[in-house]
C-alpha cells in the first residue's frame, strides 16, 4: 500500500510542517512525497487497477491522457489497495532543476529505505551538483543491496518536466531500473522514452485516455453517489455524449447543474459546439459558490500547496473584515463538496487545487481583484513562509509579487545565501528575468548573478556579469551596501583565480574582499578567508595559511557552510603534510572522508589524493593505489580544475613504484594531453617530474637530460638526472641551491627530500662520512612519521648507504625495516647502481656508464647467448654486436665475457 505518515517519522519534521531539510540544506516539501488519498465515496475502477497490478513484472506503467481524466486518482486508488509498497513523487516546474529533482527522488525512495543514499545526500548538499548519472548509479547500486522486495516508484505529473538533464536522468533510471523496482509515470503528453522498444520487450503497461474514460455505469455511479446528483437516463446519455466519459467534465457539469430546477435543460445548454466548455463549466462551478467560499478560492489560488494556518493569513489581512471561517474548516468543507481540491497527506492538513481549476481561479483573481491585491497576497504568503523557515517558498512568492527588494533579501538569505544552499537555479531564473536597468540600479544583483553562475560552473557568464557589476558599482554611493557588493565581487575574483593557482590574484582580491565585506556577511567572509589561506599556501607561507584555514573552519562550522568546512580541513591536512606531519595530515583527510559520505561528494577527491600520497610515502602501495584510483574517479566531477591531471600523475607514480611501467606511461601521456588541451600550466612541474622518473627507469638518460635542458630553475628531477649520468658535481651544486631555498622558505618536505638525495650524492662521489652523517640526520627526522619511499626511491645507492649508516646509528630497527623493504622494491635505473662504491672488488666505479643498448647486450651475454644469437635477437649486424662487446669490456676494464659478467654482477648491473 502507499507509504503512510508514520513511516516517515524518522526523517521528516513534525506534522505541522510539511518539510525536511535535505535538498542542498533547503527545506523539502514532504507533501510532494505523499500519495494523494482516494476521496471517500470514489468510484473504483477495478478493470484498470487490476491491469496495473498484473503489470508489475514489467519495467514501466505509463498513464497518459489529457488533463482531467483521473490519472493520479487511478494510481492512488490502485496503490491504496495493493500490498506492494510504493514511493510517490509529485513533480512540479521546480523539478526541472536537476539538483532538486535528484533530491526529491532520493527523498521519495527513502520513504521505503530510510538508510538509502546517505553519501549521495551529502553530494547533493554541495553548491555544485554532481553529474546525474553518477548520482543515479550510486543510488541504484545501493538500492539493490538494501531493498530486496517488489516496490513501485511513481512520478506524477511528468509532463511538467522539460529539462534535458532531468529527461535524460529518467531515461537513465529506466534503463538501469532494478528488477523488482517498478516505475509508474503519469503524464498529459507523450514522454521522451523508448516506448517502442519497451513494448517489443513486453516491459510496458499502457493506460491511455480511452481506457480512463468512465463507462456508462461508472459515470452514473459517480454522479449519483459521489456528486449527489440525479439526472435521469436521458440526462445521463446527454452528459455522456457531452463529456465522452471525461471525469473532470462530468464533475464540472455536475457542480454547475446542482441547484438548477430544470436539470435536463441545464444539461442541454452545454454542447460540443461551445468553444470553451471547460472554462465555461468551471466558471459556472465557481459562480455557484457563496461569497465566502468564492473569496477563499480566489485568494488561496496563488498557493501551490496550502494549509489552514497559511490560508488564514491570506483571508485575515489587515484592514479587512474577517470572512468568519477558518482556513482549515474551509479546506475540509471544500473537500466534502468535491470542489477540485486534492489532499496531500493522510491527516488532511495540506491540500492543493486541481490543476484545471487553479488556472481558472488565478485568471479570475487577476481579473476581479487586480495586480495590486494579487501582489499583496503574494507578499503575505512570502512573509508566512519566511516566518516558518521555508525561505525558498518565501523567495518564490516575493518574485511572484514583483518585489525585487524583498526577493533580493531572501536570496541573500541572511546568514547563508540561498544559492550557497543549492537554490542557484531559481535565483538564476529570477535574475535572468529582470531587465538590465534593474540590475544596473542594484549592482548587488549583478554580483549575486555572477556568484550563482560560479556555483553552477558557468564561468564565462560569471565573469561577464561580474564585469557588469563592477561597472555599475562605480556609479553607486559609497555606503555599506555598495562596499559589501564590492567585497563580494572581489571574493568571486579570488575564487576564480583559485582554479588557476594564481597566488598573487587570489591574495590581492581576497584582501580587497575582506576590507570591503560587511562584518555580518559571514558566509562570503569565511569563503574569502579560505581563499586567502590557499594564496598563503601557494606562496609557501604555511603558518599564515594554517591560521587562515583554522579561522575558516571555525566560522564555517558555526554557520553551517559545509563546503568551506571540508575545504578548510583539506587545507589543514595539506599544511601538516608539507610540514612532514604525515599522521596528523592523514587524520584531517580521514575526517573529510567521514563528512563527505559514501559515496563521497566531489571534494573528497583531494582527501583521497592526500591519503594516496601519504600511503605512498609509507610504502603501502596497495592502499596508495586504491586512494589514487578513488581520487581519479571523483576528479571529473570537479569541473574547470586540474585535479584530474594531478590524480593521473600520482597514480602514475604509484604504478611506477610497483614496476608497472607501461600503465604509468599511459597515465602520464593522458595527463600531459589534458594539461596541454586545457592549459593547466600549474601541473607542468609535476608532469616533468613523473616523465623524468619514467625515463630514468627505462634507462633513457639522454632523453631525460634533454627534457630538463631548458629548465630555468634547479629542480630535484634535474639533480637526479645528473646523478644518473654520473655528473655528481653538477648534481651536488643543484642540490645545494635547492637546500638553501628550502631552508630559507621553511619548506620542510622539500628540504627533507633534498637532504636524502644529497646524502646519496656525497656517498657516491666518495665522501662516505659526509653521506653517512647526512643520511643519519634525515633518518632522525623521518623515523617518527614512518617515511619509507623517501629512501626507497633512491634505489641501491641509498640501500648501500643505509647499510653503512646502520653501523653508526641507534636507529637499527628503523633502518632494518627500510632495508627489508628494499628487497621488495622494483629495480631502478641500472646506471644509478653502477656508481656505487666498488666494495671489495678493488676496482674503482665505472668512469663512463654503459648505454642502454650496451646494457641490453651485457644482459644477453650473461644469459649465455653467442654474438650471432645476440645480433639476431636485437636485429643488429654481427659487426655491431662485436663493437658493443669491445666498448663494454673497455668500460668494465675486463678482457673476457666471464670477467665482464662477474664485474657487472659486482657492480649491481645484473
Amino acid at each position: 500500500m502507499g507509504v503512510g505518515k508514520t513511516s516517515l517519522s524518522s526523517w521528516l519534521t513534525e506534522d505541522t510542517a510539511p518539510y525536511y531539510t535535505g535538498y542542498m540544506n533547503m527545506p523539502i516539501l514532504s507533501t510532494k512525497l505523499y500519495m494523494p488519498q482516494p476521496r471517500p465515496g470514489y468510484v473504483p475502477r477495478f478493470r484498470l487497477t487490476g491491469q496495473l497490478q498484473q503489470g508489475l513484472h514489467r519495467k514501466l506503467s505509463l498513464i497518459s491522457a489529457p488533463a482531467g481524466y483521473g490519472k493520479t486518482s487511478l494510481v492512488s486508488e490502485w496503490l491504496a489497495g495493493s500490498p506492494v509498497p510504493s514511493a510517490w513523487l509529485s513533480l512540479d516546474d521546480g523539478d526541472n532543476d536537476p539538483a532538486r529533482f535528484l533530491s526529491y527522488l532520493l527523498a521519495a525512495l527513502r520513504t521505503l529505505a530510510p538508510e538509502l543514499g546517505e553519501g549521495v545526500l551529502g553530494a547533493l548538499q554541495t553548491p555544485q551538483t554532481p553529474p546525474v548519472e553518477w548520482v543515479l548509479s550510486h543510488l541504484l547500486n545501493e538500492w539493490d543491496n538494501i531493498f530486496s522486495g517488489q516496490c513501485v516508484l511513481v512520478l506524477d505529473d511528468y509532463h511538467v518536466i522539460d529539462s534535458r538533464q532531468v529527461l535524460d536522468a529518467v531515461g537513465f533510471l529506466l534503463e538501469r531500473l532494478p528488477h523488482r523496482l517498478h516505475l509508474v509515470i503519469t503524464t498529459r503528453t507523450e514522454p521522451e522514452l523508448p516506448l517502442s522498444r519497451l513494448r517489443a520487450r513486453d516491459q510496458l503497461t499502457e493506460v491511455r485516455a480511452a481506457d480512463l474514460r468512465f463507462r456508462s455505469e461508472e459515470a452514473a455511479e459517480f454522479l449519483s453517489r459521489v456528486m449527489g446528483l440525479k439526472v435521469g437516463q436521458e440526462g445521463m446519455k446527454l452528459l455522456e455524449a457531452q463529456t465522452e466519459g471525461w471525469i473532470a467534465g462530468l464533475q464540472l457539469a455536475a457542480l454547475s447543474i446542482k441547484g438548477q430546477r430544470d436539470v435536463l435543460q441545464a444539461i442541454q445548454t452545454f454542447n460540443e459546439n461551445h468553444p470553451f466548455v471547460l472554462d465555461y463549466l468551471a466558471e459556472e462551478a465557481l459562480n455557484g459558490q457563496d461569497t465566502g467560499v468564492r473569496s477563499f478560492l480566489l485568494r488561496t489560488s496563488i498557493l501551490d500547496r496550502m494549509s489552514g494556518p497559511l490560508c488564514d493569513v491570506l483571508l485575515q489581512r489587515e484592514g479587512e473584515a474577517e470572512l468568519g471561517v477558518s482556513g482549515q474548516a474551509m479546506l475540509e468543507r471544500l473537500e466534502r463538496s468535491n470542489l477540485f481540491i486534492v489532499p496531500l497527506d493522510a491527516e488532511r492538513r495540506w491540500f492543493r487545487y486541481h490543476h484545471l481549476f487553479v488556472g481558472l481561479l488565478r485568471k479570475r483573481l487577476q481579473a476581479e481583484e487586480g495586480e495590486q491585491l494579487v501582489a499583496e497576497l503574494q507578499l503575505c504568503a512570502s512573509r508566512w513562509h519566511e516566518e516558518n523557515g521555508f525561505e525558498l517558498e518565501a523567495f518564490h512568492h516575493a518574485v511572484q509579487a514583483g518585489d525585487v527588494e524583498r526577493a533580493a533579501l531572501l536570496a541573500e538569505g541572511g546568514y547563508m545565501p540561498l544559492f550557497f544552499r543549492g537554490a542557484a537555479a531559481p535565483v538564476l531564473a529570477w535574475l535572468g528575468s529582470l531587465p538590465k536597468r534593474e540590475l544596473d540600479t542594484r549592482p548587488s544583483l549583478w554580483v549575486m548573478y555572477a556568484s550563482a553562475q560560479l556555483i553552477k560552473g558557468e564561468l564565462q557568464e560569471a565573469v561577464s556579469h561580474l564585469e557588469a557589476a563592477e561597472r555599475a558599482l562605480q556609479n553607486m554611493p559609497k555606503d555599506e551596501r555598495t562596499s559589501d557588493a564590492i567585497g563580494h565581487a572581489a571574493s568571486i575574483r579570488a575564487t576564480l583565480a583559485v582554479s588557476r593557482h594564481d597566488a598573487e590574484m587570489i591574495m590581492s582580491e581576497s584582501r580587497r574582499a575582506l576590507a570591503h565585506l560587511h562584518p555580518d556577511n559571514r558566509a562570503v567572509r569565511t569563503a574569502t578567508t579560505w581563499t586567502l589561506g590557499y594564496a598563503y599556501q601557494l606562496q609557501g607561507e604555511r603558518a599564515a595559511a594554517g591560521k587562515a584555514y583554522s579561522e575558516a573552519l571555525t566560522v564555517s562550522q558555526s554557520i553551517g557552510h559545509g563546503v568551506i568546512t571540508l575545504m578548510s580541513m583539506l587545507g589543514l591536512g595539506a599544511i601538516r603534510q608539507s610540514d612532514n606531519q604525515l599522521h596528523a595530515a592523514s587524520d584531517w583527510y580521514r575526517r573529510v572522508l567521514e563528512l563527505a559520505g559514501d559515496p563521497p561528494i566531489p571534494a573528497a577527491c583531494e582527501a583521497h589524493l592526500g591519503l594516496a600520497s601519504i600511503y605512498y610515502e609509507w610504502n603501502d602501495l596497495e592502499a596508495a593505489e586504491k586512494h589514487a584510483a578513488e581520487s581519479l574517479h571523483l576528479a571529473p566531477l570537479l569541473k574547470h580544475t586540474d585535479r584530474i591531471v594531478a590524480c593521473k600523475l600520482h597514480l602514475a607514480r604509484v604504478k611506477l613504484a610497483r614496476n608497472r611501467i607501461k600503465e604509468a606511461s599511459v597515465l602520464w601521456s593522458q595527463a600531459d594531453q589534458l594539461a596541454k588541451n586545457y592549459h593547466f600550466t600549474y601541473q607542468m612541474k609535476g608532469l616533468a617530474a613523473v616523465r623524468t622518473a619514467l625515463l630514468l627507469r627505462q634507462l633513457r638518460l639522454d632523453e631525460a637530460a634533454r627534457l630538463l635542458r631548458h629548465d630555468d630553475e634547479p629542480t630535484i628531477s634535474l639533480a637526479k638526472v645528473q646523478l644518473a649520468n654520473g655528473n655528481v658535481a653538477d648534481a651536488l651544486s643543484v642540490l645545494a641551491q635547492l637546500r638553501d631555498a628550502a631552508e630559507a622558505s621553511g619548506r620542510a618536505d622539500e628540504l627533507l627530500q633534498v637532504k636524502a638525495i644529497q646524502a646519496v650524492a656525497l656517498y657516491t662521489c666518495g665522501s662516505r662520512d659526509g653521506g653517512i652523517n647526512l643520511v643519519l640526520e634525515v633518518l632522525d627526522e623521518a623515523e617518527g612519521e614512518g617515511f619509507a619511499r623517501l629512501f626507497l626511491d633512491e634505489g641501491p645507492p641509498m640501500e648501500r648507504l643505509l647499510l653503512e649508516a646502520s653501523k653508526r646509528s641507534q636507529m637499527a630497527d628503523y633502518i632494518g625495516k627500510l632495508l627489508v623493504q628494499f628487497k621488495g622494491t622494483a629495480p631502478l635505473a641500472k646506471s644509478h647502481r653502477e656508481r656505487l662504491p666498488s666494495g671489495g672488488s678493488g676496482k674503482p666505479p665505472l668512469v663512463e656508464p654503459l648505454s642502454s643498448r650496451e646494457l641490453e647486450v651485457l644482459e644477453l651475454i650473461a644469459d649465455g647467448l653467442s654474438n650471432t644469437e645476440i645480433a639476431s635477437r636485437l636485429f643488429l649486424a654481427l659487426s655491431t654486436v662485436k663493437g658493443h662487446n669491445r666498448i663494454i669490456f673497455d668500460k668494465l676494464q675486463v678482457s673476457r665475457r666471464t670477467e665482464a659478467v662477474a664485474r657487472a654482477r659486482g657492480l649491481g648491473l645484473l
